[in-house]
């Protein structure tokens, strides 16, 4: 069984689903690049800090070269055998660098000041005859 396209072109039922959400997606890639494209490169740049400018540059290459790759399927080239499959890799790569890069930046730093006056006020400081006041307190035994 087959489907019409209304222009004469008929498709297997089986493809329908995917033939819209593919329709779906190429909207959603008409819409970021319409909204991308409304301003101008060195403007968009000028408003970000380097590590967003070079997010941009990467999600911009790596989305080009699969927009190829897919090109490449289109005609009947194995993109696994072209060297697009490498520049995918060597975006990925860097992709991962400034992942690296931005979690390094949000990772939870040590205040060795705070450290050290956590553990001095938790052990105290020692007596002259080498215990700490924390020792010389006698424990209360628990009375149910």
């Amino acid at each position: 069984m087959s489907k019409g396209t209304g222009n004469g072109e008929e498709y297997p039922t089986e493809i329908h689903e995917y033939l819209v959400a593919y329709q779906k997606s190429l909207g959603s890639v008409d819409t970021m690049l319409k909204t991308m494209m409304s301003i101008s490169r060195s403007e968009l740049l000028q408003k970000l800090d380097p590590i967003e400018q070079a997010k941009l540059d990467l999600v911009s290459a790596y989305s080009l070269n699969s927009l190829f790759w897919i090109y490449l399927v289109t005609q009947g080239v194995n993109p696994k055998e072209h060297p697009v499959k490498q520049e995918l890799e060597r975006i990925r790569n860097c992709m991962n660098r400034v992942k690296e890069i931005t979690d390094k930046k949000k990772a939870a730093k040590l205040d060795k000041g705070a450290a050290a006056r956590f553990l001095k006020h938790a052990l105290g400081e020692p007596t002259a005859d080498g215990s700490s006041p924390q020792a010389k307190r006698k424990m209360k035994p628990i009375q149910n």
